[in-house]
């Protein structure tokens, strides 16, 4: 925003003789955290999704606006934001989780579906039955984060949602069966795809970087304009 700003003075000042300081366009900016996340959500309603099938992959991303040095000390955007640990990563953090719900696409980026921010501390599993809830007639393809056998027969039965991650060995169990292996491997191959549009949306928005974020306002407003922006783009 910083840069957008300057941009305007360096090459449009005269336009706008009565542009505010940073400080003022910034704190306006912030006015507009609700619409941001309406506009986002507008945008994400809209992608183009097929309608020949209903797979779907679930994944989260960490949004970091503390790393973990800081992790402990933080305190900005309450609201958003804890510590958490980031297992891919292997790393503690303060700030927020992206999950996104993409449909699968065969050779090509997963279409985002559905987007929701929660802090870093909440589980996945606990944010998807949010997600899911109103979600029918599909398949999610996720990790192990949403292995929990009572929920998935539940959604199987109520919802006719599939939810398919890999096998965890039991207890005592050294080796997993072949069949659970062939299992497993093919569940992380379709899973491993919206990597590709977790680095995509990461290229375009550098979403993952908040650390000069200083309230719940100004966090709303950076996550969701850049979401939306993100929107904007995919049907490019």
């Amino acid at each position: 925003m910083k840069r957008c700003y300057e941009f305007i003075v360096d090459y449009y000042g005269d336009w706008f003789p009565e542009l505010p300081s940073y400080q003022t366009y910034n704190k306006r900016l912030c006015f507009l955290a609700d619409a941001f996340r309406e506009f986002a959500g507008i945008l994400l309603g809209v992608l183009g999704l097929d309608s020949s099938h209903a797979d779907f992959i679930y994944d989260s991303m960490p949004i970091v606006v503390a790393g973990s040095a800081r992790s402990g000390r933080a305190k900005v955007a309450a609201e958003f934001c804890s510590k958490g640990y980031c297992a891919s990563k292997d790393m503690w953090y303060y700030g927020s989780k992206l999950h996104i719900i993409a449909q699968a696409n065969h050779k090509a980026m997963p279409t985002p579906t559905l987007m929701q921010i929660s802090k870093a501390s909440e589980h996945d599993r606990k944010i998807a039955e949010c997600m899911l809830d109103d979600v029918y007639n599909a398949r999610i393809f996720a990790d192990m984060a949403l292995l929990d056998d009572e929920w998935k027969a539940k959604m199987l039965s109520q919802n006719n949602v599939t939810i398919l991650t890999p096998v965890k060995r039991k207890k005592g169990q050294k080796v997993l069966t072949s069949a659970d292996k062939l299992f497993s491997r093919a569940t992380s191959s379709v899973k491993q795809a919206v990597e590709s549009l977790n680095n995509w949306i990461i290229e375009k928005t550098n979403v993952q970087k908040a650390s000069k974020v200083r309230s719940d306002a100004g966090l709303a407003v950076f996550l969701f304009a850049k979401i939306a922006c993100a929107c904007l783009w995919f049907n490019c």
